[in-house]
């Protein structure tokens, strides 16, 4: 079999966590394969489809790597097929003509409410003479078009993570609606599952991966399929993510889309690590921080869990970290670099700037930890709590202003490790202090805190930025 997989989001909003790790898995199947992976933008609800989220998903799965084969399929330029679909299953007897009013329908539901009944269409326009249709047409009716769903069928299909499935079709709701209302010698907006059942046989998709939401909806399909005569894909129903409450992980969470993890400075990597990880088990001797493309190999629907995958924020911070540690200066500056530039800040040489980063990376979890750690570099801190306290120690000022003195006997403008090291020590023995106090106390005066990265490393960067001496200055 040609594996042909497909992601079919919806451009009514912006790529969301669970649709990206869809995408993976189809993507990862395809890739272990040697199959097609394919896009199609299912835009047929016109109203709240935009262009600027289909460029969202667009730009969400590339920022991931994951990258599909063909042109991608725009739905809503498909709706005359879909139409023809429909009017194939009316011929066929499968479908039909229903005039039920939206009032009739809500006393129906309340109906049934009432006596305890699940909601559900009770199918009472299936067989309508041609006359009844006649008379509901003269009184300014238009109906939907419902496809025949028998509640004796009994659906089943062997899922690739959940084995054999068996639906009921009394569980199925009554006949399903495929075509909203229109005037009776016309076809109204085709709907969600008659359209994917004609573009999945259209793309010859062979297998069908998605969520367990769906279940219901593959049932529905596959009836479809059979009314049709076309192949039926196989199926695979991936779990859901919930959030840290065992809930449906929504907006609700906060942050949920590709586009607001990446701002919040998550790395491409460990988004695409982490996903995999949110459903998947990794086989035994196999390392939990991987590439993606290095493991489509050892991917398989085997090791995808039938039980719903719960959102790890620390899971994910440690992997983000792994990612940015492992990165070169070269790289992590690559990816600061246009977010300091973004604040305004000038800096002095791409050599000054991989030092900054080497020496911040160690420390980093996101990559806008890098702009936070390095603001003190290139803006005047003020002092904290911590560092004013320190800063009012009587010893402090004859330490900074021996320090300061120094600085201004230096033939360069900056200072270089060893003479940073020497002067320390020369400040220790000449102002007769514990070292404790001297490192301390410049810190303070050069960063506004007692807490941050290796000081000698921090102030020598300062010192070619032509900043020290200026910062010490203000506390003598």
């Amino acid at each position: 079999m040609t594996v042909r997989v497909r992601l079919a989001p919806s451009p009514t909003g912006t790529l969301h966590l669970g649709t990206a790790r869809t995408a993976l898995f189809n993507w990862l199947f395809a890739k272990k394969e040697g199959g097609t992976f394919l896009l199609r933008i299912e835009d047929t609800d016109i109203e709240r489809s935009k262009e600027l989220y289909m460029q969202n998903i667009f730009e969400g799965l590339q920022w991931l790597g994951i990258n599909w084969s063909e042109s991608p399929i725009i739905q809503s330029k498909r709706v005359n097929e879909h139409k023809k679909v429909i009017e194939t299953l009316i011929d066929k007897g499968f479908a039909y003509r229903c005039y039920a009013s939206e009032y009739e329908l809500d006393e129906m539901r309340e109906n049934q409410k009432q006596n305890g009944l699940a909601p559900r269409y009770d199918n009472r326009h299936r067989n309508l003479t041609p006359e009844q249709e006649l008379e509901f047409i003269k009184d300014g009716r238009d109906p939907v078009i419902r496809f025949k769903i028998n509640d004796q069928k009994l659906i089943s299909w062997d899922d690739l993570i959940r084995g054999k499935m068996t639906w009921s079709g009394k569980d199925l709701g009554g006949d399903m609606v495929i075509a909203r209302r229109a005037p009776a010698d016309s076809i109204g907006d085709p709907l969600y599952n008659l359209v994917v059942v004609a573009d999945d046989s259209a793309m010859q998709i062979s297998h069908v991966i998605r969520g367990e939401d769906h279940l219901a909806n593959t049932a529905k399909q596959i009836l479809l399929y059979e009314a049709l005569d076309l192949t039926i894909p196989i199926f695979a129903h991936t779990p859901l993510i919930l959030n840290s409450e065992g809930k449906k992980l929504s907006k609700r969470d906060g942050v949920t889309s590709i586009s607001e993890f990446k701002d919040m400075g998550y790395t491409s990597e460990a988004m695409a690590n982490y996903m995999t990880l949110l459903g998947w088990s990794v086989p035994e001797g196999v390392n939990e921080r991987f590439k993606v493309s290095e493991i489509s190999e050892i991917f398989s629907f085997e090791k995808v869990n039938k039980a719903s995958a719960k959102f790890d924020w620390d899971k994910l911070n440690w992997l983000n970290s792994q990612v940015i540690h492992e990165m070169s200066p070269k790289t992590l500056f690559k990816n600061l670099e246009p977010l300091f530039k973004k604040n305004g800040w000038d800096i002095p040489s791409q050599e000054w700037g991989r030092d900054l980063v080497e020496l911040l990376g160690p420390s980093m979890v996101l990559i806008n930890d890098g702009v936070d750690q390095a603001k003190p570099f290139f803006e005047e801190p003020e002092l904290n709590t911590d560092g004013k306290k320190q800063l009012e120690i009587k010893e402090a000022k004859e330490v900074l202003s021996f320090i300061y003195g120094y600085l201004q006997k230096l033939d360069s403008s900056f200072i270089d490790e060893m003479q940073a090291l020497n002067l320390i020590k020369q400040a220790t023995k000449t102002c007769e202090v514990k070292k404790g106090l001297v490192m301390k106390s410049l810190r303070a005066a050069l960063f506004g805190t007692l807490n941050g990265p290796d000081l000698i490393k921090s102030w020598v960067l300062l010192s070619r930025f032509s900043k020290d001496r200026a910062r010490i200055s203000r506390f003598l």
